[in-house]
């Protein structure tokens, strides 16, 4: 993941994404796009046709990435428990990006469990970025302690 570029690439995606919390299956989908930035492991975004959105509650949290835009964030409720800005997307994605609007993509961290292709996904450390480590990607990732000024 050190020769993914900066600025990010989107592309799209026919691994098999399957995300649980909560004892469901939140999402099932083969039609997502992965964001490759360097240092960072792949974030997924997922169709919303493929997220049981009916699980998903929209809070007042925002955030602005350089590349992507303004992102808006959900809760994750299922049954009693309840994950705080748990997925986000971007509305109105900025020239590039526009392909993941209205796209959710989620912290595995908050997850049960996220898998690409059959490979339980390992949570990027840290609170702030959502990527998805698996076999294939290789570290380090951005995320840790200590690695803000990389």
């Amino acid at each position: 993941m050190w020769d993914y570029p900066r600025p990010p690439r989107l592309e799209p995606t026919d691994s098999h994404l399957v995300i649980e919390v909560g004892g469901i299956t939140l999402a099932d989908t083969t039609s997502a796009y992965r964001v490759l930035e360097t240092s960072q492991p792949p974030a997924y975004y997922l169709p919303p046709g493929d997220v049981a959105t009916e699980h998903l509650s929209p809070t007042t949290t925002r955030t602005f990435c350089e590349w992507k835009g303004l992102a808006r964030y959900y809760t994750v409720i299922v049954g009693d428990r309840v994950v705080s800005d748990a997925a986000w997307s971007y509305p109105q994605p900025t020239p590039g990006f526009e392909a993941i609007r209205d796209h959710l993509a989620f912290y595995p961290r908050e997850m049960d469990a996220c898998w690409v292709d059959d490979e339980r996904v390992e949570a990027n450390e840290g609170a702030f970025y959502g990527g998805w480590i698996t076999s294939r990607v290789v570290g380090p990732f951005k995320g840790g302690p200590g690695t803000a000024g990389w």
